[in-house]
């Protein structure tokens, strides 16, 4: 067997897709009785822990935020993740996919996010019903 990442295996689930480890300290934001639950399992099981939410008062490794169209202006919704994210952190922003009720443009997500002051880097398949966008602050160059 040939390893490919660091445990020894190859990323399968959607928290490794996401880069999720034991000890982080994933904030959740956005949660609503439409999100996965499975993802959410998913997410605590990798961390070996609970998500924090909003009120947490303490920096966090990681910033779910889930998004539907119709929750508002966006790029509000990515500066307020960014309240207690580290440098370094990173947003999963999970929006519906395509098609699905509150689904947003991916022409939506790469206008917002350089606004927020956030770069767009990858998309991860992590859910049937929701799609996860990374976003990152940009490396500043001095």
């Amino acid at each position: 067997m040939t390893s490919t990442a660091p445990g020894g295996t190859t990323p399968t689930g959607p928290a490794d897709r996401m880069g999720l480890k034991p000890g982080m300290v994933v904030q959740e934001l956005g949660w609503d009785n439409d999100t996965d639950d499975e993802l959410r399992i998913a997410i605590e099981d990798a961390i070996d822990g609970d998500m924090v939410d909003g009120d947490y008062g303490n920096v966090v490794d990681a910033v779910v935020l889930w998004w539907r169209d119709d929750d508002g202006d966006l790029v509000d919704g990515l500066v307020d993740s960014l309240t207690d994210l580290v440098g370094g952190g990173v947003i999963w922003l999970l929006t519906p996919k395509i098609g699905r009720p509150g689904a947003v443009d991916a022409a939506d997500i790469a206008e917002a996010a350089p606004i927020a002051g956030l770069a767009q880097t990858t998309a991860v398949t992590v859910s049937k019903d929701w799609a996860a966008t990374k976003l990152v602050a940009p490396k500043s160059v001095s």
